[in-house]
């Protein structure tokens, strides 16, 4: 099990290039990969969404990676073509205003557009061969803590979980009670109704159709079956968060039925204590992958 945040830095030198890398990722319904790089490494990208979706199935992944090369790999190109036409043009304005064409800096003529061209060459690939192992080094990192604080949230919802597992026990010990104080009840209400000429035949019949409706027999059958699930999922699924997220659902309508049942101070008081775990669990969810 993995959480959805985690985060990894570096920042480092090599072969004359300063490169710094950082992952950082917090909770999303779905994959959501944000990658930031200089434009000439955008031929990289494909692969860095490659190599994160394989590793990471959910959460909004903030990638960026910065390059400074500490020697100029700038280029100065020429053109001595523009640079004798621009001469020739500014010696005629220069003469016009009286200047000899021996007047003209040189200065002027290089400030002119398109006299030296500058250029960078950018191979993204040989770029890619120094970020690579900054950039593994930085997702080992990301994907441990995200590991560890899995491994974290996996304890506390377990802990949760066997809250829920006594609730369920509970309300099991408790049923025959509940059903029993309910028949006293039908039969008390029967007799208070009809005195000496109620009908103790139908009477149970009535009690025995009512309790149908009435007990939590099927109610802690189906909660014991969801919890057996989550904890199915706890243990065996490696990203269980959108499944927890469903069963909470349906272990909270079952809990919800039987607090609706319910007639005994008692057990009121472990079904608020059933919904504070379950909904402990369901808001740690939302940070399980």
């Amino acid at each position: 099990m993995n959480s959805m945040t985690g985060y990894g830095f570096k920042e480092t030198v090599i072969d004359s290039t300063q490169i710094s890398v950082e992952i950082k990722s917090v909770n999303n319904r779905f994959l959501d990969l944000n990658i930031n790089l200089p434009s000439f490494l955008n031929p990289l990208e494909s692969k860095l969404r490659k190599i994160l979706s394989e590793k990471v199935l959910r959460g909004k992944i903030d990638l960026t990676i910065r390059v400074k090369d500490l020697n100029s790999t700038a280029k100065v190109n020429p053109d001595t073509q523009a640079a004798l036409m621009y001469r020739e043009a500014i010696a005629k304005v220069g003469e016009a205003l009286g200047y000899k064409p021996d007047e003209i800096p040189l200065s002027l003529i290089i400030a002119q557009d398109g006299v030296l061209n500058i250029t960078h060459e950018y191979d993204a690939e040989n770029y890619w061969t120094k970020i690579q192992p900054v950039f593994n080094e930085v997702f080992e990192q990301f994907i441990n803590d995200r590991t560890r604080e899995g491994a974290n949230l996996k304890e506390d919802l377990l802990k949760k979980l066997d809250v829920l597992d006594r609730c369920a026990e509970f309300f099991k010990e408790w049923q025959p009670k509940m059903e029993q104080k309910f028949k006293e009840q039908i039969k008390s209400r029967f007799n208070e109704l009809l005195g000496d000429s109620a009908d103790q035949n139908r009477i149970m019949t009535e009690v025995a159709a009512m309790m149908v409706k009435y007990t939590i027999n099927e109610e802690i059958i189906r909660l014991q079956s969801h919890l057996s699930a989550m904890r199915r999922e706890f243990t065996d699924n490696p990203a269980p968060g959108k499944r927890i997220d469903f069963i909470c659902q349906e272990t909270n309508r079952e809990i919800n039925t039987i607090g609706s049942k319910n007639q005994f101070t008692e057990v009121g008081e472990m079904v608020i204590n059933a919904k504070d775990a379950l909904e402990n669990i369901r808001e740690q969810s939302k940070n399980v992958e």
